[in-house]
């Protein structure tokens, strides 16, 4: 598949619009991941031709492409094509947007437990320390190296643990050059910068999940309803397995608050009962079955890892994310 990364100011049907033009240009979506944050919005779409079922390599047509999705997305925005690792590259795009110091558009829901990050100095042995305490999740850990290592830091010891809900991270970390960090203005920024990167995967909103024969037009069709009853999509992951979608949004009303009850179920009405599901959020999810299970690092509770160890520590190298793991 061809992959579309998109950047720009989010708004309401925004997602509609997006998916309506890959459907009219023939493009059919194999895999999307969506954030947003501070009213920006991210996203990395996989499309292929909706007739040969090929990877999209005409550049006359990818130009065209280009060119109705800037007309969508509006001033201010970047699309490109890129090849690599998802959740990775969504963060690299929310981090050059600088999302981190733009104000929210809507007003969503507090929180009640938001991410708390500290930097201090260790003067004596050259480190900076950073400590991050948030509400456990899945990728936790994998969200804050990304982020500390897309910002020029190495990452030479780290303590992983989890209390309950939450989790506590702790990175002992210098610039490339040895030194530690030099300014209370870089120590605000790293502060900013992980917070957002902590909160670009926070779902806000009801869980909508969606099994059905995939077509063309599909995903037009589903955001097209949920924007003409005014439903906010805040993330969606889309994904299509042996001719079957299996997509998932989170969706708010107009001003980032809890959609309607009764709204949501004729939405579901309208697309299909029997398709469209509501899911409750998981308070805590401790791990997931499947491949991605090593980038799950928080989770584990009681876990302690000293220098990134093992499986964990491999895995983030894989990635680019650490220098060494032996």
């Amino acid at each position: 598949s061809t992959a579309l990364e998109l950047t720009g100011t989010d708004r309401i049907g925004l997602l509609s619009e997006v998916f309506a033009v890959l459907s009219d240009l023939q493009c059919s979506v194999a895999d999307a991941k969506v954030w947003t944050h501070n009213g920006r919005i991210a996203s990395l779409i996989h499309v292929k031709d909706s007739n040969s079922g090929a990877r999209i390599e005409d550049v006359q047509l990818i130009s065209v492409i280009e060119a109705r999705l800037r007309n969508v997305l509006k001033g201010d925005n970047d699309i490109r094509m890129a090849v690599t690792h998802t959740e990775r590259r969504l963060h690299q795009m929310m981090f050059a947007d600088r999302d981190y110091e733009r104000k929210p558009i809507l007003e969503s829901v507090p929180t009640n437990s938001p991410a708390l990050v500290t930097v201090q100095n260790w003067v004596e042995r050259g480190y900076s320390v950073v400590n991050v305490q948030a509400k456990d999740r899945t990728k936790l850990l994998f969200d804050v190296v990304c982020t500390l290592t897309d910002m020029g830091y190495i990452v030479f010891h780290a303590t992983v643990n989890t209390i309950g809900d939450r989790g506590y991270l702790e990175f002992y970390i210098r610039h490339q050059d040895g030194t530690p960090i030099s300014s209370e203005a870089e120590r605000q920024r790293v502060i900013l910068c992980l917070e957002a990167a902590v909160k670009r995967r926070a779902s806000e909103g009801v869980r909508l999940e969606l099994s059905t024969s995939d077509r063309q037009g599909l995903l037009a069709d589903v955001t097209r309803t949920f924007r003409e009853n005014g439903l906010n999509v805040t993330r969606a992951e889309v994904s299509t397995m042996k001719e079957t979608a299996q997509n998932v949004f989170y969706v708010t009303d107009v001003m980032g608050k809890p959609a309607d009850g009764k709204i949501i179920e004729s939405v579901r009405e309208k697309i299909g009962l029997s398709y469209l599901r509501v899911k409750e959020l998981p308070s805590l999810v401790y791990h997931k079955e499947g491949g991605e299970r090593d980038e799950q690092a928080v989770g584990m509770a009681g876990t302690v890892l000293l220098s990134l160890g093992s499986m964990v520590r491999k895995n983030l190298y894989n990635l680019g994310l650490i220098r060494s793991y032996s």
